[in-house]
């Protein structure tokens, strides 16, 4: 007798690997629920943009172009959406290419808050101002730890470890790995495997489809209101604005599978993580998870 499933199933995987359809397949045979797990979906106004299937799921098209999230705020909302499909006796799905999100939306590790309005830029004044070897050193001197993983040439992670000095947390290695506690819930981690020229092949085909569908008109009309700094990093939203169709499409395809093989290396980084192969119908990929899951 086959045994009941896990209480959450998690499904990641490089962007077009077909996460979402193999979510949706799954969670009518368990039944469950889907939790989205990628930071550019839960933005609303964007969803050809974003790849948004029309099927309802949790987290996606929550929040304004305008909002400012966080990978906090984010953990908040899963936490309490996980919770509630598992109170409904039904399965949370949680499928994204986002790994941070997705390790948010299973870890039960406090994140720190976002820095208070004016920190962040505060402490890119600051790096610019006084040069990379300078602002390394100030970290040094306030996080010695962080500052020791940290080269002085990265920015984005300076600035990032500068703030958490001023909200009393840190960058250190080991404060924010998520994956060294447990997951709140048993989790059956998956992770979906496409070879490379296929994947390739279907970030092209995706990517032209959008401007068939008519992404230039959704960019527009999404510009025309005020767009977040966290918004304006949704890919292909710059190139869609402003470069000619051919142009865009090609540079919004490279970047593409560019952002594809980040996301297979983040897949390698994930304990525990079964591959499954994804070069096959959306059914047959939940069909074997969900074996997978009742066996488990």
């Amino acid at each position: 007798m086959a045994g009941k499933p896990l209480p959450v199933v998690a499904i990641f995987g490089p962007t077009a690997s077909g996460k979402t359809a193999v979510a949706e397949a799954l969670a009518d045979r368990l039944p469950g629920e889907v939790v989205s797990a990628d930071a550019m979906q839960v933005y609303r106004g964007l969803p050809i943009l974003t790849n948004q299937s029309d099927r309802p799921s949790h987290l996606t098209a929550i929040w304004p172009l305008d909002h400012d999230g966080s990978v906090a705020e984010y953990q908040r909302l899963a936490h309490a959406a996980i919770d509630d499909i598992l109170a409904r006796e039904l399965v949370p799905v949680v499928a994204g290419g986002t790994g941070l999100y997705l390790r948010a939306a299973l870890s039960g590790l406090e994140l720190p808050p976002p820095p208070p309005p004016g920190v962040r830029e505060r402490m890119e004044e600051l790096y610019d101002r006084v040069g990379p070897e300078r602002a390394h050193e100030l970290l040094a001197e306030r996080d010695p730890e962080a500052a020791s993983a940290i080269h002085p040439n990265d920015r984005r992670r300076i600035v990032r470890a500068l703030e958490l000095v001023e909200t009393g947390s840190s960058l250190r290695r080991g404060a924010d790995r998520l994956w060294a506690s447990d997951t709140r819930h048993p989790t059956l981690l998956v992770g979906l495997e496409v070879p490379r020229e296929e994947l390739a092949r279907r970030i092209d085909e995706r990517t032209a489809a959008m401007w068939e569908r008519g992404v230039e008109d959704e960019v527009a009309e999404a510009l025309s209101q005020p767009v977040g700094a966290t918004a304006a990093t949704i890919f292909g939203l710059r190139e869609a604005s402003e470069l000619p169709r051919a142009e865009a499409i090609e540079a919004v395809a490279a970047r593409t599978r560019k952002y594809a093989a980040y996301q297979r290396k983040w897949m390698r980084r994930i304990p525990d993580l079964v591959t499954v192969r994804a070069d096959r119908p959306a059914g047959d990929i939940a069909d074997e998870i969900l074996q997978m899951a009742r066996v488990r």
